[in-house]
């Protein structure tokens, strides 16, 4: 199948990139009724838009305002406010303490006059991706891009498809179904965090050269119904937290909870990736986090009704890669276009696809193909870059000097120096250790003791999968690729206590002993996509691959 334009993943960036594409194809065809519209395709490996999407998310509308000015008369799901906002540092499990508003970071704020909206990502991909189809861009969900195609100039030509039917040995079934060639003058690449394509395309063409190791973090949510005549429940609330339970361990990373529509609360715990402690468990950090009175105060008398897990690229601009390329453009968080400082990527990723979208554009109008969009020059003047410039020390401030003084730099950057001086600070701090080198030895540290679930706020692994509703075609190969069969029980076990175990939110990895030999076992069919997996194996020997298309969670309003 031919196409002008191939977009690979429909969350935020991938939408954006077709609609603003299409938009722009428009007002060409105004003054050339005869010209044959640009075809777009966006193909999604959930098995509906939406359904693997999954982000907090307190929702900047800035890049909405851009792309569609009326949104609100079409009926965006933009339902819910910000009302007020609360910052807290948690000192113990029972104590916090409340920061002050002239104490926060400017950028972190959440005013009710700031414009943003507490929102389901999920929603508002499947309210873009209905705006893109009124436009006339073919969306396929329920199948994955598995390889990367190239012409003989080394230029990307489009994606192939997962092949559908095979069993767990690689061979094809009855209903085997082979994978499909979409060929593409111009490809973007939006498949989130961490995008397994993505990470190819960086190693082609060696787009990190010039930037530091990216950094990531783990997000672990649940969506809360609470009954409707809960006295607590505020929507538009936001109580962000640090501190207790992470600082036991010395890691970084914040919790979250927001009141949203229809009596719902969203509650989570982000973790970065970067952690030092071979036993910590995000989930079980996470169980722990939701028995503070902080958060147990809204909890109490609520049922959890949905899970999820997702990592997220923090490392800011100076991790951020050359995103052109021959042949098309890493876009989203495909390349890393979260502002960790804001705590939002929503935005960011849509304006990384609008600008996309005009580079593919301008090429398109010169009538080339497959040669290097100039997204660049789009970039370095938007204020995307100045957004992403003016915040470009937030995390690696975090990591090397701690919560503690890191926040006290960003608020001196933020709450003096620019406003003092009306432009960013002059120096930049960098991170250059690879977040899966940070792990230390077992043998320097002791066991973590994670209290048992309580069955009413804090929860096992395999009873939140199920909330999930991830599924898996079980006789299917395993995406999840071991470099090196013997590394988990020879390396990783003795040195580690082989980390995957702990730092999986959906119980993939577990060590079994069979006949006296420990092993380790691998159920793929938990699998959120989170990739966390990916990221932080102390020695780099999973590799996540795309399943058959449509498997994994079914995220409803994420």
């Amino acid at each position: 199948m031919e196409f002008d334009v191939v977009i690979v993943g429909a969350g935020p960036a991938g939408l954006s990139a077709a609609c603003q594409l299409a938009l722009l194809d428009q007002t060409r065809d105004a003054n050339d009724n005869a010209r044959t519209p640009l075809s777009i395709c966006v193909i999604e490996k959930g098995a509906e838009v939406g359904s693997h999407i999954l982000s907090g998310a307190v929702f900047d509308p800035t890049s909405l305002n851009e792309l569609f000015p009326d949104w609100k008369s079409q009926n965006a799901p933009l339902n819910t406010p910000v009302s007020n906002e609360q910052l807290t540092y948690l000192t113990t499990h029972l104590n916090h303490i409340t920061i002050p508003d002239w104490l926060t970071p400017k950028p972190m704020t959440n005013h009710p006059d700031s414009g943003n909206y507490l929102i389901s990502l999920a929603e508002l991909c499947r309210w873009l991706a209905t705006q893109a189809e009124g436009l006339g861009v073919d969306i396929f969900a329920g199948f994955s891009a598995a390889t990367i195609n190239y012409d003989e100039q080394g230029a990307v030509t489009g994606v192939t498809t997962t092949d559908m039917g095979r069993n767990k040995h690689g061979e094809a079934k009855a209903n085997f179904e082979p994978g499909v060639e979409l060929k593409a003058k111009y490809t973007l690449f939006a498949e989130g965090c961490r995008g397994h394509l993505g990470k190819q395309l960086i190693k082609q063409f060696q787009l990190d050269k010039n930037s530091q190791p990216q950094h990531y973090a783990l997000g672990i949510k649940e969506i809360w119904q609470l009954p409707p005549d809960h006295p607590k429940h505020e929507a538009g609330k936001i109580i962000h937290s640090t501190g207790w339970p992470l600082h036991q361990t010395q890691s970084t990373g914040g919790g979250f909870l927001y009141h949203l529509k229809d009596h719902q609360i969203a509650v989570g715990l982000i973790t970065d990736l970067n952690y030092r402690h071979p036993y910590l468990s995000p989930f079980e950090e996470f169980q722990r986090l939701k028995h503070h009175p902080v958060f147990s105060q809204y909890l109490e008398h609520g049922e959890r009704i949905a899970y999820g897990a997702r990592s997220l690229a923090k490392g800011g601009l100076s991790s951020l890669p050359k995103q052109q390329f021959k042949g098309g453009i890493l876009i989203g968080c495909d390349a890393g276009t979260l502002n960790g400082l804001k705590i939002k990527g929503c935005h960011t990723a849509m304006k990384s696809g609008m600008l996309a979208a005009e580079a593919v554009f301008n090429e398109l109008k010169q009538g080339r193909a497959n040669s290097e969009p100039d997204y660049q020059s789009l970039f370095e003047p938007s204020w995307l870059y100045q957004e992403l410039y003016e915040a470009r020390n937030f995390n690696a401030a975090i990591h090397k000097t701690g919560m503690l003084f890191g926040s006290a730099l960003t608020y001196f950057e933020h709450n003096v120096w620019l406003p003092l001086f009306k432009h960013p600070v002059p120096w930049t701090i960098k991170d250059s250790q690879a977040d899966f080198l940070s792990l230390q030895s077992i043998k320097n540290v002791e066991p973590i003791d994670y209290p048992k679930a309580d069955g009413i706020l804090s929860f096992d692994k395999l009873s939140s999968v199920y909330l999930s509703h991830t599924q898996h075609e079980e006789d299917q190969p395993c995406h999840l690729v071991l470099t090196d069969q013997s590394i988990p029980i020879n390396i990783n076990l003795p040195d580690y206590g082989e980390p995957s175990q702990h730092f999986c939110p959906a119980g993939v990895y577990e060590i079994l002993t069979f006949d006296g030999q420990e092993k380790l076992q691998i159920n793929a069919a938990n699998c959120l996509h989170c990739k966390a997996c990916d990221i932080k194996d102390p020695s780099q020997n999973i590799v996540w691959q795309a399943p058959e298309g449509g498997g994994g969670p079914r995220y409803t309003n994420m």
